[in-house]
């Protein structure tokens, strides 16, 4: 059985904290309460509305939003809360009941948008179905993700990239979209509908790729390399993500201003890649951190 860990997350607006679970705890679904009687459906959410200060739960995917009134401040409460859920959570507490989750099955739609590769598509869902992104390029490979495995019995996948909402997949030139993407397009619908796993619950820890451990990572950087990392995060990964891809700071070498990034999904292999990484990534990083970078080399995942 795997340990639900739950870790704090501002929003916007602070009023509103997000309670982060390593897993998925609804079936890609989401609830709103309002008060503890709104709340019947969910145990967990009437648990939560015996804090006096609590005056929304907003239950979803990987986390549990909490609107306070304000008669605290979540500095001084959100740990606890933490703690609180994380036990009910780990001691096996019902989150919704099994009636409410019947009488509210959506429809997931999916829908395939062609990426600057001509060897990826993407498949996008109306639905979260990972909490970080994944790449799996063979069936061994793959052991985290029953999805993924799935799609690796298709002869024509060559690898499967996972982020937020969506799946790229990298086929092999045996075959052509125009034959395969309605039938990939309606597996991976019907596999989310059915709420089967996409991928197992250690998956992100196992690939070191929880939200506490990639925060640890980045506190035991240089100043350089988190600089870099912020400019990708805010600069580079949206455009390169709406193409089903994406970039990932591997090292800076301060001693030849040598930056390593990987090119995942629709970017590894892709032929415009290269002109990208030239004429739009280096030369950013050289002028927004200006005698810190003289080049930037990819490795394709």
């Amino acid at each position: 059985m795997n340990t639900f860990k739950v870790s704090v997350q501002e929003t916007t607006n602070n009023a509103i904290v997000k309670f982060e679970i390593n897993q998925f705890i609804t079936q890609h679904q989401s609830y709103e309460f309002n008060n503890i009687d709104d709340a019947k459906p969910s145990p967990l959410a009437q648990q939560l509305f015996y804090l006096p200060f609590v005056k929304k739960v907003y239950i979803s995917g990987n986390f549990i939003a909490v609107e306070r009134y304000n008669i605290v401040e979540w500095n001084d409460v959100q740990d606890e809360v933490a703690e609180q859920i994380e036990a009910y959570l780990n001691d096996g507490g019902v989150i919704i009941e099994d009636s409410a989750i019947a009488n509210k099955k959506i429809a997931v739609t999916v829908y395939a948008e062609s990426t600057p590769n001509p060897s990826v598509m993407k498949f996008v869902a109306n639905k979260k179905i990972v909490t970080t992104l994944f790449e799996f390029i063979s069936i061994d490979d793959s052991k985290l993700s029953p999805l993924a495995t799935e799609l690796f019995h298709f002869p024509f996948v060559k690898s499967v990239f996972m982020d937020e909402n969506y799946v790229s997949i990298t086929k092999y030139d045996i075959a052509e979209w125009q034959d395969i993407t309605l039938e990939l397009r309606e597996f991976i619908r019907n596999y989310i509908e059915s709420g089967k796993e996409v991928v197992l619950p250690n998956a992100a820890e196992s690939l070191q790729k929880s939200t506490e451990q990639l925060d640890t990572h980045f506190e035991s950087l240089d100043d350089t390399s988190k600089e870099i990392i912020n400019i990708l995060e805010e600069y580079v990964k949206p455009a390169v993500a709406s193409d089903g891809g994406n970039i990932q700071f591997i090292s800076y070498d301060a001693s030849n201003k040598n930056v390593s990034v990987l090119l995942q999904g629709a970017c590894s292999g892709c032929p415009s890649s290269t002109y990208t990484l030239k004429s739009g990534i280096e030369n950013m990083l050289k002028q927004m951190l200006p005698g810190k970078v003289d080049m930037v080399e990819a490795i394709n995942g």
